[in-house]
């Protein structure tokens, strides 16, 4: 059986038109979900104004409404979708490096079918279950916001153990997501510092207790033990890299520009590392559920506007204007 349903046509140069979509039933290891929420990302904009040959959505949460032969999940189950439909089969996933697999089968949202649609076609391998406890829209921070930033904070910690003060280039979802976590993580006494070039950005990063610094005059933030830089800014790396404390770790989360270095004076004579973060792992999401579970009420607070998939325009104008938080795009789980 095949569902049509209406579903967002992102057509390029910022136009989202709706049309029919055809959805077919889960095959042999698939899962069909009822979408309920999904994300804004920054990494959407290439969409909105290139247009996609797919329904986009790379973070998305619904219900199970049918399954497929041989899967083990119950239709009803609630839960969000992992990116990177991932092997299971190479050797980084047998490792359990599910975010480096070296033969996905998907990019959810950017070469297929994704969450801004009513429907979304998965393998239960990456669909990950969540407890009744968790408000729909919410589950949407076990990915970006949770999953990428919490990811980066362990490839921080291979270098850096001894942390006693954190600054972030960019005050967007994931920079607030690195606030959030890096103040679950190391505590209230860890000063975090941050900077973005709008305003409001860096009042509802100072809402997460985040210091926020000029972009100009980063010597306000001291000499960070630690630097991530969620802009993919090469000025905003060389910056992070000239602030950083000796030991220091620069962590790149955002894709993006380049980064010019001398290893000797900024590598070698300061021990200084830089590391590359790429999204996350699926085996990482039962912790991160912990946390949203003991933390649900400030995490939630990252998303600051809900929109339902009618109003999807308002909601990326409002959004790269760069006047939110996370934005989540609601709709009513279809049957």
């Amino acid at each position: 059986m095949t569902r049509t349903a209406q579903a967002p046509v992102f057509a390029g140069d910022g136009r989202i038109d709706f049309a029919d979509h055809d959805y077919p039933d889960p095959g042999p290891g698939q899962l069909l979900l009822a979408v309920q929420a999904n994300a804004l990302c920054g990494t959407d904009r290439d969409q909105y104004f290139g247009g996609s040959s797919v329904v986009p959505g790379h973070e998305a949460a619904g219900t199970v409404i049918a399954t497929g032969e041989g899967t083990t999940t119950a239709q009803g189950t609630r839960g969000a979708v992992f990116l990177m439909d991932y092997c299971g089969e190479c050797r980084s996933c047998r490792y359990g490096a599910t975010n480096q697999c070296f033969s996905k089968r998907a990019d959810m949202g950017f070469t297929h079918d994704g969450g801004y649609g009513p429907y979304e076609l998965v393998h239960e391998t990456n669909f990950f279950p969540i407890t009744d406890d968790i408000e729909i829209g919410n589950a949407t921070m076990l990915l970006d916001v949770m999953g990428t930033s919490s990811h980066a904070l362990g490839r921080a910690a291979l270098v850096r153990q001894d942390i006693e003060s954190v600054y972030i280039a960019g005050a967007g979802p994931i920079g607030i997501g690195l606030a959030v976590m890096s103040r679950l993580r190391y505590g209230a006494d860890v000063p975090i510092f941050i900077s973005d070039l709008t305003p409001w950005r860096l009042d509802f990063a100072e809402s997460f207790g985040a210091t926020p610094v000029r972009a100009d005059d980063l010597k306000a933030a001291g000499n960070p033990d630690i630097a991530f830089d969620s802009t993919g800014k090469g000025i905003a790396r060389r910056g992070a890299l000239d602030i950083i404390s000796q030991r220091g770790a620069l962590i790149c989360v955002g894709h993006g520009e380049t980064i010019t270095i001398d290893v000797s004076s900024d590598l070698i004579a300061p021990e200084h590392a830089i590391l590359g973060s790429e999204y996350f792992r699926y085996d990482e999401m039962a912790g991160n559920l912990a946390l949203l579970q003991a933390n649900q009420e400030l995490i939630g607070r990252v998303i600051s506007h809900r929109f339902p998939v009618a109003e999807i325009d308002e909601a990326f104008s409002l959004f790269l204007a760069g006047r939110t938080g996370k934005v989540v795009i609601t709709q009513d789980p279809a049957s």
